[in-house]
């Protein structure tokens, strides 16, 4: 039975003696910081010295060395990339990690994967939301709060999900409810839905404005039609609400009729497999080792795939769609 933890079962009186610190000052641990502020918790940032630094500065933070931050708490955020954390964790994190500290990650990556084996005498908890952290601040000023992951991997105090479930609460985490999983599930199904959900509609995408675009359609209604009207966003947007099949009836009924009697279309057992390869991959550690290869060359392949999504027809007619939308003229 799937657990939810929600804000009556957190005790924030948990924090007060907590030395609180997020590492990295991204997007999404910048929204983190701000609602642990505004939820009554003082805090510093560790941060090297860059563009985010200078902004956690503007925000009223004080910001300190990774190593620094690390050695004055006893609650440490890690927000930062996946593919430099253990490098980080190991140089300057690490070595200073006391009995009783908690590590708190956003992603179950490293942990899953065997990148970061925490000590057995400190805690591991996983606290990921299923938003961008945009999503976490405004979910926070609004008060609805937002989808949720939470988890504990390591629990060396003997009162590890207490913490977990105050520091949930404090950045608005509990509000819709947070399901508990394993920090292999979390990761897991995080990289399954990008190189399986994601890639396929990308993929189904591009082929349907191929498509279009040579059987003589114009490209700006094509690209417009499939994507750019924000039509797409609005119907996952809706299931986010009212779930997948409930957001259909936003469409006319010919629209439901057309989406549901082709759906069986593309249930075949071929994309069945493709889909459970994918879901072995990611199992296996492969794609994790893979990334580590890319990452340490330098991301070569993402640039070059990166490159070649810009030279293609559909990127210059997106533009320009985008641009004529806008009221831009060509070449602006």
């Amino acid at each position: 039975m799937t657990t939810l933890y929600y804000e009556k079962d957190a005790d924030l009186r948990n924090l007060r003696q907590r030395q609180i610190t997020v590492i990295g000052y991204g997007n999404l641990g910048r929204s983190v910081a701000l609602n642990l502020r505004d939820s009554g918790y003082d805090l510093i940032v560790g941060n090297r010295e860059d563009d985010f630094a200078r902004l956690a500065r503007n925000d009223g933070f004080i910001v300190t060395p990774i190593i620094q931050a690390a050695q004055g708490s006893d609650t440490i955020f890690l927000m930062i990339p996946d593919e430099i954390m253990p490098q980080v964790y190991l140089e300057h994190i690490a070595p200073n990690l006391r009995t009783g500290d908690m590590l708190i990650f956003a992603s179950g990556y490293n942990v899953a994967f065997g990148y970061i084996e925490p000590p057995n005498h400190v805690d591991a908890g996983l606290i990921a939301p299923r938003t961008l952290g945009i999503g976490v601040r405004d979910g926070y000023l609004n008060g609805l709060g937002y989808p949720c992951y939470v988890s504990v991997a390591q629990d060396g105090s003997g009162r590890a999900w207490e913490y977990l479930l105050a520091l949930a609460a404090a950045i608005g985490a509990l509000r819709q409810g947070a399901i508990e999983v394993s920090f292999n599930q979390e990761v897991e199904i995080d990289l399954f839905v990008h190189q399986a959900v994601l890639s396929a509609i990308h993929s189904t995408l591009l082929a349907a404005a191929d498509v279009l675009i040579r059987e003589g359609y114009p490209p700006e209604v094509a690209l417009t039609e499939l994507y750019l009207s924000g039509e797409l966003g609005m119907l996952f947007s809706r299931a986010g609400i009212t779930g997948l099949t409930n957001a259909l009836h936003m469409f006319s009924p010919a629209g439901q009729y057309g989406i549901m009697s082709r759906t069986e279309r593309f249930q075949e057992v071929k994309m069945q497999r493709q889909l459970e390869s994918i879901l072995d991959n990611i199992r296996q550690g492969n794609f994790a080792q893979e990334w580590v290869s890319e990452s340490a060359d330098g991301y070569p392949r993402l640039k070059a795939l990166q490159r070649r999504f810009q030279s293609s027809a559909l990127w210059r007619f997106e533009r320009e769609v985008l641009d004529m939308l806008r009221g831009l003229p060509p070449d602006a």
